[in-house]
């Protein structure tokens, strides 16, 4: 059952084999997680924000056009809901939030994230995490995720040039994160 691919489960829960639905659940649950993980910077808001998210897709199911591959469709969706979590938390708390596209500095928390981070790897996704959020999100799921940019661009509601300066000025940022703290020569 597991080597079914996204349209034969779905078109198996249209015709009510509602219990085949887990197998979506089951194939795109930790990555989703992660995204929205990334986005919220709360695992209980992720954890809150990932069950609504494959509840909306459930009901949604018999909608979907087979215009665009179910993971992008379901990624706009889980995209969707985060950024409406973050709306409402914004309207509560005005001054925690901050702008998407403000610049965070990095100073003595930088040196914490390296000292217990064991890999390369790992130092860097925690940098992305530091980035402005559309930035660290279009870097997630181009090099995490593994979508094209014409799927990001529908996952985040933008044209297909604009996505492609945004990671463009993504890897910028992050290339500057890590030639200001020295960090190239441990990565070359």
């Amino acid at each position: 059952m597991k080597n079914l691919s996204d349209v034969e489960i779905i078109e198996s829960v249209n015709r009510g084999n509602h219990q085949d639905f887990s197998l979506l659940i089951d194939r795109y649950k930790d990555k989703a997680f992660s995204l929205l993980n990334r986005m919220l910077k709360n695992e209980m808001d992720a954890e809150e924000v990932l069950q609504d998210s494959f509840l909306k897709a459930f009901n949604s199911l018999k909608n979907f056009r087979y215009e665009a591959k179910f993971s992008t469709w379901f990624y706009k969706i889980v995209f969707n809901s985060a950024l409406t979590t973050i709306a409402s938390k914004k309207r509560k708390i005005e001054q925690e939030m901050t702008s998407y596209d403000e610049v965070f500095e990095i100073g003595s928390y930088d040196n914490r994230i390296y000292s217990t981070t064991e890999n390369a790897q790992g130092y860097v996704l925690k940098l992305v995490d530091k980035l402005p959020l559309k930035n660290a999100l279009v870097t997630i799921l181009f090099y995490v995720d593994g979508l094209s940019l014409n799927e990001i661009s529908q996952v985040m509601g933008t044209s297909l040039v604009n996505t492609k300066v945004l990671l463009h000025r993504s890897r910028n940022a992050l290339r500057d994160l890590l030639l200001k703290h020295n960090y190239q020569e441990e990565l070359l």
